[in-house]
Formats: structure tokens, sequence, C-alpha cells
């Protein structure tokens, strides 16, 4: 089906309670249709049980005889392939490639009745299943698959990479450790004792759902704005919450974006997806982020970290959420120069 035709039933499955006022500057556009894509819903199950639902995005005219480089795309944490990873994988089939935006488990149309959990682990896994989920079509070449991570999902793409050759070449865009950012915050602003609070909270929580109680949410962006909101919020609240990204899905238990569970984020504090990255090596990864990015740390503790060929990829004037959706900013040609180049047929 034409992407085209899909405009109007998707948007009506946005939430019709979007706030006003959203900033729509830099070519910002999270619901880009494309009028030289087809679009493909498809699921496929991880090796334990989950399934992943995704959108496959295939150039028009392009010969289903020949295999075909590919990328799997992940959205940024606690949103849904909807919000930013369609928009990425759009704009890559345009220049040639098969390309597939995934829901991560227990979020968006995903399975894992959990909804909104938090397991590092298996959001990396259903990376290595969309693998082999590509990498049995056979308009794709299995030995040219590569992984793009948003936010979040950089750091789940890295995680899944370092256990997974088949991803050939990897990408992060405005990418957030969330290991170190649940550990320690950012700038490492967080506290030892800080840390052992919210653990210590969180354990509490499992005694109140264990006997049925109402099941705790945290983080994730605020829902209004106050005069002491904090800036960082702001810039999140500006994509998540008005009709610039805003997004309900389908699954009404989900309808909580960016919101974990209070009892599983803290899965988070044990995820370490920088350790060993210098083992992905001689693969290529490209680390892109914004000059302007409260986030950019973590792509330079990566790239510092990371074994060659490595490139980190500066945005001038772009801050993190600005890579989401602000086309006339997000550097497509050097992502499509870059998964080119080393996915290139030998």
């Amino acid at each position: 089906m034409k992407l085209k035709k899909l405009t109007l039933a998707l948007a009506l499955l946005a939430s019709p309670f979007i706030a006003t006022g959203a900033d729509m500057s830099a070519g910002a556009d999270n619901f880009y249709r494309s009028e030289t894509v087809t679009l493909d819903k498809v699921s496929f199950d991880t090796r334990y049980g989950i399934k992943v639902a995704g959108n496959l995005f295939i150039p028009e005219g392009m010969d289903r005889s020949t295999a075909q480089p590919a990328i799997i795309v992940g959205h940024p944490m606690g949103a849904v392939k909807e919000q930013s990873s369609n928009l990425y994988a759009q704009k890559l089939a345009e220049q040639g490639f098969v390309t597939l935006a995934i829901d991560l488990p227990f979020w968006g149309e995903s399975g894992g009745d959990a909804r909104n959990a938090v397991l590092p682990d298996l959001y990396a896994e259903a990376f290595s299943a969309a693998v082999d989920f590509m990498g049995t079509r056979p308009f794709v070449d299995r030995e040219r698959i590569g992984v793009l991570g948003i936010c979040g999902s950089g750091s789940f793409v890295i995680s899944a990479a370092k256990l997974d050759p088949r991803m050939r070449a990897i990408a992060t865009v405005s990418m957030y450790d969330m290991g170190g950012a649940n550990r320690n915050a950012l700038n490492h602003s967080q506290t030892l004792e800080q840390r052992k609070a919210i653990i210590a909270e969180a354990a509490e929580q499992r005694y109140v759902e264990f006997l049925g109680g109402e099941t705790r949410y945290t983080s994730g962006t605020v829902h209004e704005l106050a005069a002491d909101t904090h800036p960082i919020q702001r810039e999140f609240y500006d994509f998540y919450r008005t009709a610039r990204g805003e997004y309900t899905p389908q699954d009404t238990r989900a309808a909580l974006t960016t919101h974990p569970t209070l009892s599983s984020n803290v899965k988070f504090m044990n995820f370490y997806p920088f350790n060993d990255i210098e083992t992905i090596s001689p693969r290529p990864m490209l680390f892109i982020t914004g000059d302007q990015a409260h986030s950019k740390e973590f792509s330079e503790e990566a790239f510092k970290l990371a074994g060659q060929p490595k490139e980190l990829y500066w945005v001038p004037g772009a801050g993190h959420v600005d890579l989401y959706d602000r086309t006339d900013l997000i550097p497509f040609d050097k992502l499509a120069t870059f998964f080119a180049e080393h996915l290139a047929a030998n």
C-alpha cells in the first residue's frame, strides 16, 4: 500500500488531546509521508516469543529479484516507531535502502504484557530478531544489514551489535546511554545516595504490584508546563505533547508514551552498553549528535571507547530533540553515505 494512502488513517490514530503551539521550525516533519516508498506492516517473534511490530519501507520500483541493502531503525526510549523512526526509515528508503522501523517490546504495537516495561536485554534482542526477519527476505542481502538507533535506541543497537556480527554498520543519532543516564543522570549530577533511593522506591513498588495494586510510572515527559519547568523537559514536551510529535498507539494500554513503569525502570541501572564497545570493530560506527544537545556526552563517550573505524559527526546548532524530526537539520545525506559505503556489495 502506498504511504500517501495511509496519511488520513494514521493521522486518525493520533491523540485527539493535542496541545497547540508546537515549534515547527527547521522543517519539523515527524509525520512525513513519502510519495516514493511503499509501506508493509509486518511482525515477527524474538527468540523469547515476544512479537515485534514494524513498518517495512521499500523504494517504489525496486527490483525485488535482486538482494538489496537494508537498515533497521529504532525509536527513542519510551516512544513508538511513529515518532522519529518512521521519518528516518522513509528518508533512507528514498535513498534506495530497504528499511524497517520497529516498536521495541512492551511499547507501541509490539508484544509484551507488561506495558511500558524496561528490559534492555529484550530491547537489544528485538534488533537481532529484526535482523532474523530482514535477512530472510528474498529481496534483502543478509550480508548488508545496518542498524540505526535514535536516542535510547542508540544504546540498544550498540548492546545488540556487540553480540550480533550480522549488523554490518552501526549508527546512532542523539544517543542516550540509558544505563549511564539512570545511574548518574546528566553530567554525573546524581549521587550514589540518590541512586540508592530510586532503587529502594522501585523495590517497594514491587510489593504493591505483586499484591494487585496500581502500576506506577516514572520519568518521561511532563504533560503540562509550569513556570519552573526545566528547559530539557520543555524540549521534550514540544515534541511528545504537541501536534509536532504526539502519537497515541492503537493499544490503549500503551497510551502513556515516554513513561516506563517505576518498578522496572531500575533495570537500566545494570545496563552498560559501552562496556566492550571496542569489540564491534572492525565494523564501522557513526555517532551523530547536535553540538547544542544536552545528551552529547553519551556520543562523546561512546566515540572515545569505540574501536576503528568510527566517526563522531556534529550537527551545528542542533539540540537533542531537534534531530528527532527537524528535516532541515538532520543529516540524512551523511547517514545515506555512511550506509552506502559500508553496506556496499562485495
